[in-house]
């Protein structure tokens, strides 16, 4: 009787392992492509991630980069202070994106040029994503809302 007790103790914890471990494979493989990395233009000219790699890149929309082709077709740069990416977006842009502002774009490096699938701007005068704000801040351009 003890030792049919311990052999089903055991065989509960062998079983319940092994649901644990499935069950770790199984979420992290449904979270594959669900996670993206985020990186800064500087980042990206320093180490240029592979072309099929999905990953959010964010800083400033460059000065006077932004050109708008046929379509829904846009181009502009992102910049960070210390790199510039050139990036094409097709579809419709935020509201509130423009020129001088914070983004956060996802995409693929395929060329030299950032292929955004989604590109997100803003939402209000004083929002900035806490890494491009980071990134930024390493580069010595950030400046706090309400300062000159």
């Amino acid at each position: 009787m003890r030792n049919l007790k311990k052999k089903r103790r055991i065989q509960v914890i062998v079983l319940a392992a092994v649901a644990l471990t499935a069950s770790t494979a199984l979420i992290g493989y449904g979270m594959r492509d669900g996670i993206n990395f985020f990186r800064a233009p500087s980042q990206i000219v320093a180490e240029p991630p592979s072309p099929n790699e999905v990953f959010r890149i964010g800083g400033l929309v460059e000065e006077g980069s932004l050109m708008r082709g046929q379509g829904k077709t846009v181009r502009f740069s992102v910049t960070d202070g210390g790199a510039t990416i050139p990036v094409v977006f097709t579809g419709v842009l935020p509201d509130l994106f423009d020129e001088k502002q914070g983004m956060v774009g996802t995409g693929s490096y395929v060329n030299g040029v950032f292929e955004a699938t989604e590109i997100l701007a803003k939402h209000d005068e004083t929002y900035m994503p806490k890494e491009v704000v980071d990134a930024l801040k390493e580069q010595g351009v950030y400046v706090e809302p309400g300062e000159s």
